[in-house]
Protein backbone atom coordinates (compact mmCIF):
# COMPACT_ATOMS: atom_id res chain seq x y z
CA UNK A 1 0.00 0.00 0.00
CA UNK A 2 1.44 3.88 -1.29
CA UNK A 3 1.83 5.97 1.96
CA UNK A 4 -0.59 9.15 1.30
CA UNK A 5 1.34 11.87 -1.37
CA UNK A 6 2.79 14.49 0.34
CA UNK A 7 1.24 18.11 -0.07
CA UNK A 8 3.56 20.73 -1.10
CA UNK A 9 3.09 23.58 1.29
CA UNK A 10 4.39 27.31 -0.14
CA UNK A 11 6.84 28.38 2.24
CA UNK A 12 5.84 31.89 2.15
CA UNK A 13 2.72 30.96 3.42
CA UNK A 14 3.35 28.08 6.20
CA UNK A 15 -0.07 29.18 8.42
CA UNK A 16 -2.50 26.05 7.80
CA UNK A 17 -6.73 26.72 9.03
CA UNK A 18 -8.60 23.65 8.71
CA UNK A 19 -12.58 23.30 9.22
CA UNK A 20 -15.92 24.89 7.92
CA UNK A 21 -15.87 27.90 10.23
CA UNK A 22 -12.65 29.07 10.68
CA UNK A 23 -11.88 28.99 7.07
CA UNK A 24 -15.32 31.18 5.89
CA UNK A 25 -14.56 33.07 8.90
CA UNK A 26 -10.80 33.79 7.58
CA UNK A 27 -12.15 34.24 3.69
CA UNK A 28 -15.09 36.68 4.65
CA UNK A 29 -12.84 38.42 7.52
CA UNK A 30 -10.20 39.12 5.49
CA UNK A 31 -7.80 39.94 8.41
CA UNK A 32 -5.45 37.21 7.27
CA UNK A 33 -4.28 36.74 3.62
CA UNK A 34 -5.63 33.25 2.38
CA UNK A 35 -3.60 31.81 -0.60
CA UNK A 36 -5.43 28.85 -1.09
CA UNK A 37 -8.67 27.28 -0.09
CA UNK A 38 -8.46 23.33 -0.10
CA UNK A 39 -11.97 21.08 -0.44
CA UNK A 40 -11.65 17.14 0.28
CA UNK A 41 -12.16 15.00 -3.25
CA UNK A 42 -16.08 14.14 -2.63
CA UNK A 43 -16.92 17.04 -0.69
CA UNK A 44 -20.04 18.09 -2.29
CA UNK A 45 -21.85 19.53 0.63
CA UNK A 46 -23.63 23.12 0.39
CA UNK A 47 -21.13 24.08 2.62
CA UNK A 48 -18.58 23.10 0.91
CA UNK A 49 -19.90 24.45 -2.72
CA UNK A 50 -20.45 28.39 -1.01
CA UNK A 51 -16.71 28.55 0.29
CA UNK A 52 -15.95 27.38 -3.70
CA UNK A 53 -17.89 30.31 -4.36
CA UNK A 54 -16.15 33.05 -1.85
CA UNK A 55 -12.95 31.61 -2.88
CA UNK A 56 -13.64 32.75 -6.74
CA UNK A 57 -14.98 35.95 -5.56
CA UNK A 58 -12.12 36.79 -3.75
CA UNK A 59 -9.20 35.28 -6.46
CA UNK A 60 -8.35 32.36 -4.22
CA UNK A 61 -7.17 29.16 -5.69
CA UNK A 62 -9.39 26.17 -5.10
CA UNK A 63 -7.55 22.58 -5.08
CA UNK A 64 -9.30 19.41 -4.91
CA UNK A 65 -7.15 17.12 -1.94
CA UNK A 66 -7.33 13.59 -1.59
CA UNK A 67 -8.80 13.41 2.11
CA UNK A 68 -5.84 10.96 3.72
CA UNK A 69 -3.51 14.38 2.07
CA UNK A 70 -5.88 16.57 4.77
CA UNK A 71 -5.60 14.06 7.44
CA UNK A 72 -1.97 13.51 7.43
CA UNK A 73 -1.40 17.14 8.11
CA UNK A 74 -4.16 17.09 10.92
CA UNK A 75 -4.45 13.98 12.41
CA UNK A 76 -5.96 14.66 15.59
CA UNK A 77 -8.43 17.92 14.32
CA UNK A 78 -11.54 17.41 12.51
CA UNK A 79 -10.77 19.42 9.50
CA UNK A 80 -14.08 17.83 8.02
CA UNK A 81 -12.52 18.45 4.38
CA UNK A 82 -11.78 21.51 4.21
CA UNK A 83 -8.43 23.92 5.35
CA UNK A 84 -6.85 26.59 3.90
CA UNK A 85 -3.53 28.42 3.57
CA UNK A 86 -3.28 31.38 4.99
CA UNK A 87 -0.50 34.16 6.04
CA UNK A 88 1.02 33.78 9.55
CA UNK A 89 -1.31 34.49 12.47
CA UNK A 90 -0.56 38.19 13.52
CA UNK A 91 -0.89 39.17 17.22
CA UNK A 92 -1.79 42.09 18.14
CA UNK A 93 0.10 44.76 19.80
CA UNK A 94 -0.53 45.34 23.42
CA UNK A 95 -0.64 49.07 23.52
CA UNK A 96 -3.24 49.22 20.22
CA UNK A 97 -5.42 46.60 22.36
CA UNK A 98 -5.68 48.74 25.54
CA UNK A 99 -6.12 51.68 22.96
CA UNK A 100 -8.91 50.31 21.04
CA UNK A 101 -10.86 48.81 23.66
CA UNK A 102 -10.61 51.84 26.11
CA UNK A 103 -11.89 54.09 22.84
CA UNK A 104 -15.38 52.11 23.91
CA UNK A 105 -17.79 52.24 26.53
CA UNK A 106 -16.66 50.31 28.63
CA UNK A 107 -13.30 47.79 28.02
CA UNK A 108 -13.64 44.00 29.19
CA UNK A 109 -9.57 42.44 28.57
CA UNK A 110 -9.16 38.85 29.07
CA UNK A 111 -5.39 37.71 30.74
CA UNK A 112 -4.92 33.69 30.27
CA UNK A 113 -2.47 33.17 33.24
CA UNK A 114 -0.34 30.48 30.87
CA UNK A 115 -3.56 28.42 29.58
CA UNK A 116 -1.55 25.18 28.29
CA UNK A 117 -4.31 23.45 26.74
CA UNK A 118 -5.31 25.21 22.83
CA UNK A 119 -8.87 23.12 23.06
CA UNK A 120 -9.31 25.49 26.58
CA UNK A 121 -7.84 28.51 24.68
CA UNK A 122 -9.83 28.33 21.44
CA UNK A 123 -13.10 27.77 23.14
CA UNK A 124 -12.14 30.91 25.23
CA UNK A 125 -11.38 32.68 22.29
CA UNK A 126 -14.87 32.03 20.74
CA UNK A 127 -16.73 32.94 24.26
CA UNK A 128 -14.94 36.32 24.54
CA UNK A 129 -15.84 36.52 21.07
CA UNK A 130 -19.36 36.32 21.94
CA UNK A 131 -19.49 37.98 24.99
CA UNK A 132 -17.73 41.46 23.36
CA UNK A 133 -14.76 41.23 25.00
CA UNK A 134 -12.14 43.43 23.55
CA UNK A 135 -9.41 41.36 23.56
CA UNK A 136 -7.31 38.00 24.72
CA UNK A 137 -3.54 38.55 26.84
CA UNK A 138 -1.22 35.73 26.30
CA UNK A 139 1.87 35.00 27.89
CA UNK A 140 4.72 34.04 25.14
CA UNK A 141 6.51 30.94 27.19
CA UNK A 142 4.55 27.76 28.87
CA UNK A 143 1.03 29.04 27.19
CA UNK A 144 -1.23 27.51 24.36
CA UNK A 145 -0.91 30.25 20.97
CA UNK A 146 -2.97 30.49 18.55
CA UNK A 147 -2.11 27.96 16.25
CA UNK A 148 -4.46 25.64 14.01
CA UNK A 149 -6.05 23.37 16.16
CA UNK A 150 -6.99 26.87 18.26
CA UNK A 151 -8.47 28.40 15.36
CA UNK A 152 -10.30 25.50 14.75
CA UNK A 153 -11.83 25.43 18.54
CA UNK A 154 -12.59 28.57 18.30
CA UNK A 155 -15.00 28.02 15.31
CA UNK A 156 -13.11 31.03 13.64
CA UNK A 157 -13.33 33.48 15.93
CA UNK A 158 -9.63 33.75 16.12
CA UNK A 159 -9.52 34.65 12.92
CA UNK A 160 -10.78 38.28 13.97
CA UNK A 161 -10.44 38.04 17.74
CA UNK A 162 -7.59 40.31 18.84
CA UNK A 163 -5.08 38.43 20.65
CA UNK A 164 -1.69 39.57 21.96
CA UNK A 165 0.97 37.73 23.14
CA UNK A 166 3.75 39.43 26.01
CA UNK A 167 6.96 38.12 27.05
CA UNK A 168 5.74 39.02 30.42
CA UNK A 169 2.12 38.54 31.94
CA UNK A 170 3.11 40.70 35.13
CA UNK A 171 4.21 43.69 33.16
CA UNK A 172 1.73 43.43 31.22
CA UNK A 173 -0.50 43.82 33.57
CA UNK A 174 1.51 46.49 35.19
CA UNK A 175 0.82 48.82 31.83
CA UNK A 176 -2.93 48.28 31.74
CA UNK A 177 -2.73 49.51 35.35
CA UNK A 178 -1.52 52.70 34.59
CA UNK A 179 -3.59 52.90 31.78
CA UNK A 180 -6.60 52.92 34.36
CA UNK A 181 -7.35 49.23 34.32
CA UNK A 182 -9.01 47.46 37.06
CA UNK A 183 -6.87 43.81 37.45
CA UNK A 184 -9.49 41.46 38.22
CA UNK A 185 -8.65 37.66 39.01
CA UNK A 186 -10.80 34.82 39.06
CA UNK A 187 -9.87 32.08 42.46
CA UNK A 188 -12.10 29.42 44.10
CA UNK A 189 -11.20 30.66 47.52
CA UNK A 190 -12.36 34.37 46.89
CA UNK A 191 -14.89 35.24 49.07
CA UNK A 192 -16.57 38.08 47.35
CA UNK A 193 -18.37 36.22 44.15
CA UNK A 194 -18.88 37.66 41.04
CA UNK A 195 -22.84 38.69 41.52
CA UNK A 196 -21.29 40.82 44.38
CA UNK A 197 -18.39 42.54 42.58
CA UNK A 198 -19.20 45.67 40.34
CA UNK A 199 -17.81 44.85 36.96
CA UNK A 200 -18.91 48.52 35.59
CA UNK A 201 -15.34 49.73 35.35
CA UNK A 202 -12.54 49.62 32.44
CA UNK A 203 -11.30 46.00 32.88
CA UNK A 204 -8.58 43.02 32.67
CA UNK A 205 -10.40 39.85 33.86
CA UNK A 206 -7.77 37.08 34.10
CA UNK A 207 -8.19 33.51 34.46
CA UNK A 208 -5.58 30.36 35.55
CA UNK A 209 -3.96 27.90 34.52
CA UNK A 210 -6.44 24.71 33.96
CA UNK A 211 -4.69 23.22 37.15
CA UNK A 212 -2.23 25.62 39.24
CA UNK A 213 -5.09 28.49 39.24
CA UNK A 214 -2.98 32.39 38.92
CA UNK A 215 0.67 32.95 39.41
CA UNK A 216 1.58 34.13 42.18
CA UNK A 217 3.39 37.38 39.99
CA UNK A 218 -0.23 37.55 38.59
CA UNK A 219 -1.68 37.37 41.72
CA UNK A 220 0.17 40.53 43.48
CA UNK A 221 -1.33 42.61 40.78
CA UNK A 222 -4.89 41.91 40.83
CA UNK A 223 -6.70 45.04 42.55
CA UNK A 224 -9.45 42.51 43.80
CA UNK A 225 -10.09 38.67 43.34
CA UNK A 226 -13.66 36.80 43.08
CA UNK A 227 -14.84 33.57 42.97
CA UNK A 228 -17.57 31.78 40.71
CA UNK A 229 -19.81 30.14 43.52
CA UNK A 230 -20.47 26.56 43.41
CA UNK A 231 -23.52 24.71 44.04
CA UNK A 232 -23.01 21.28 43.59
CA UNK A 233 -19.99 18.53 43.64
CA UNK A 234 -17.80 20.10 41.50
CA UNK A 235 -15.05 22.80 42.70
CA UNK A 236 -14.08 24.01 39.76
CA UNK A 237 -15.02 24.57 35.93
CA UNK A 238 -13.21 24.89 32.48
CA UNK A 239 -11.49 28.00 31.99
CA UNK A 240 -13.27 28.67 28.95
CA UNK A 241 -16.75 28.18 31.06
CA UNK A 242 -15.38 29.69 33.91
CA UNK A 243 -14.64 32.85 31.32
CA UNK A 244 -18.26 32.43 30.09
CA UNK A 245 -19.64 32.83 33.12
CA UNK A 246 -17.99 35.59 34.56
CA UNK A 247 -18.27 37.69 31.51
CA UNK A 248 -21.99 36.43 30.98
CA UNK A 249 -22.39 38.60 34.50
CA UNK A 250 -19.90 41.03 33.53
CA UNK A 251 -22.56 42.12 30.34
CA UNK A 252 -25.68 41.68 32.42
CA UNK A 253 -24.75 44.16 35.30
CA UNK A 254 -23.49 46.36 32.49
CA UNK A 255 -26.94 45.99 30.10
CA UNK A 256 -28.89 46.53 33.80
CA UNK A 257 -26.93 49.67 34.33
CA UNK A 258 -27.84 51.01 31.07
CA UNK A 259 -31.18 50.11 31.27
Amino acid sequence: MKSPRQIQIPKTTPYLIPGVHAVRAAMMERQIRIEELWIAEGKTSRKAADLVKIARERDIAVHIKRPSELSSLFPDIAHQGIAAIAGKFAYTNLNKIAEMSQGQNQAILIAADHITDEGNLGALIRTSAFFGANGLIIPKDRSAGVTPKVLKRSSGAGIFFPVTRVVNMGRALDLLDRKGFWIIGTASEATETIYEFDWNRDLVLVLGNEERGLSRSVRNRCHQEVSIPSLGNMASLNVAVAGGVCLSEIVRQRNRVKG
